[in-house]
């Protein structure tokens, strides 16, 4: 078997955390956050990153959140967002591949490069880890950690191992961080680590029900009884812990930016000299996603004005967004902003920032028009946004199903351009209290009042702990033959004008009728009927 290539490792640490402050840096109006300050990310309330100064007061990846806010009351808890990951370090990506072309990112923080080439440009690779480390520290990334070894693991393992080196390593004496395994080296480096480096914690697991607790005891193993014992996964961990690691460094080219933004001024104040500003920007937006062969199907809008209030907003597209769908889009959401429309960040100034950017994209192939017409759907979809982009964007409205407790929450009419949300204002989202399926058919607006008695005529009430004083015998006149319930529903209590109680009933009547009905304060309602 030939020796691994040579290889140089660039690690960012805890790169979620300087994802989130590199981003939130950029946001216009947005306040700044202090970097000395404890930062963690939380995903399924579990702590996936976190910042030094959390984990000097105890913080620690994996920790439950309650324990983390326990350890550090002021910690404070971003949600993770690897798509923001991977954008931020887009930019560090292009420094790296100006210096050295050929850069390849296994995941979002950590860097690869073969190191025959840079070595041999720039004179070894302690001189081609120095012409990389000035130019990251001047784009703002401080904190970089560099290994050089054989073989892509081995790398790996010396960038987080590497300690800080002279300090003319980058301009201005700021230090490097540096690990360089001699070639020949990596078995010997790799030797005393704990089986835990390698990543894979089901074979850690198992090494160590074993008695095998570092790398060099697991290289010491037969290779051949390991891929017995362990497949082919567990061969390729025991090469990589030999330091013989078989994979290569797979050059890739940074992701373009897609994303195009203008900036007014002066700032304009009139929708329809905004929308007219922002056509060549969205034109150059449409030209950029097209070079690459896809199409956006769901764009986000950054408005900005000269007051530094901000509306974002995304939008979706059922086919595929053009030059003048987007323009209707930024008119659309400067009168949602203006007009003070739900949802809506209100705008006082005028426009000053217009930013675009896509939020999904796909392959124009799969947009492309039918050899033989366009079906029903497609020629519905014409008329109804030629028909928008004339009577605005709640001109046209579709039915669909929203996030709520009562039936009349969950009917919305939306937007013909909104139709296409796959979860429309949290839908499938938990509801504490919202109805069980299946949901009525057709609700009663305004709800119906309704007299609801026992089988002796008298009140069918709720009392104190939630109980009925008597079944459910008669619905105006019609014996119930079929109920159930109640469903309760108490919703802002701390609201006085807008807090609500309720019970909520399903009655079927011996006329095959099946009713949603409510009992509140001021008597029995029938908010919808079940088909």
């Amino acid at each position: 078997m030939s020796a691994p290539e040579r290889v140089i490792a660039l690690w960012f640490p805890d790169w979620p955390v300087t994802a989130y402050l590199r981003t939130r840096a950029r946001e216009i109006g947005a306040a700044p956050i202090d970097p000395s300050h404890p930062l963690a990310l939380v995903r399924a309330n579990r702590i996936i990153a976190c910042s030094a100064p959390a984990r000097a007061a105890g913080v620690r990846r994996g920790q439950r959140r309650r324990d983390a806010q326990s350890a550090c009351p002021d910690l404070v808890l971003v949600a993770a967002d690897p798509e923001r990951d991977a954008r931020a370090f887009g930019d560090a990506l292009r420094v790296i591949d100006e210096l050295s072309p050929g850069v390849q990112s296994p995941r979002p923080g950590l860097a690869l490069l073969r190191a025959r080439g840079p070595a041999r440009f720039y004179g070894g690779e302690g001189k081609a880890v120095r012409a990389l480390a000035g130019p990251l520290a001047e784009a703002g990334f401080a904190d970089v950690r560099f290994g050089a070894a054989d073989g892509v693991f081995a790398a790996q393992q010396a960038s987080r191992a590497a300690a800080p080196a002279a300090p003319d390593i980058r301009p201005g004496g700021a230090d490097a961080a540096v690990r360089i395994v001699e070639p020949g080296g990596a078995a010997a480096f790799l030797a005393p680590l704990p089986a835990a480096a390698l990543g894979d914690d089901e074979t850690a697991a198992l090494l160590a029900r074993l008695g095998v607790s570092t790398l060099g005891a697991f290289a010491a193993l037969d290779g051949a009884l390991v891929r017995e014992r362990l497949g082919a996964n567990g061969a390729f961990l025991h090469a990589c812990a030999s330091g013989a690691d078989p994979r290569v460094v797979s050059p890739q080219q940074p992701a373009p930016d897609l994303a195009r933004e203008i900036a007014l001024e002066p700032p304009l104040e009139l929708a329809e000299q905004v929308a007219f500003a922002a056509r060549r920007t969205a034109e150059s937006f449409h030209e950029g996603i097209a070079g690459i062969g896809s199409v956006c199907t769901a764009v986000r809008v950054t408005l900005v004005d000269d007051r530094d209030r901000r509306s974002e907003r995304v939008w979706q597209h059922p086919g595929a967004f053009d030059p003048a769908a987007i323009v209707d889009r930024i008119r659309w959401q400067l009168s949602d902003a203006a007009g003070g429309a739900k949802g809506a960040a209100p705008l006082d100034g005028a426009i000053a920032f217009v930013r675009i950017e896509p939020e999904a994209i796909d392959d124009a192939a799969a947009h492309r028009p039918a050899l033989i017409g366009q079906g029903p759907d497609e020629r519905a979809h014409h008329a109804m946004t030629r028909l928008q982009a004339v009577l605005g964007h709640r001109g046209v409205l579709s039915p669909a199903v929203e996030g709520g407790r009562t039936a009349d929450d969950r009917e919305a009419l939306r937007p013909w351009a909104d139709g296409g949300r796959a979860d429309p204002a949290g839908a499938t989202a938990p509801w504490p209290g919202s109805l069980p399926a299946p949901l009525p058919a057709e609700v009663v607006r305004p709800p119906r009042p309704a007299d609801v008695r026992a089988a002796d005529g008298g009140a069918c009430l709720v009392d104190e702990r939630g109980l009925l004083t008597a079944a459910p015998a008669t619905l105006d006149g019609r014996r119930i033959v079929s109920w159930a319930g109640p469903w309760p529903l108490v919703e802002r209590d701390w609201d006085a004008e807008r807090a609500r109680r309720a019970h909520r009933f399903q009655l079927v009547t011996d006329a095959g009728a099946a009713w949603l009905a409510s009992l509140t304060g001021d008597g029995w309602r029938l908010e919808g009927r079940y088909a």
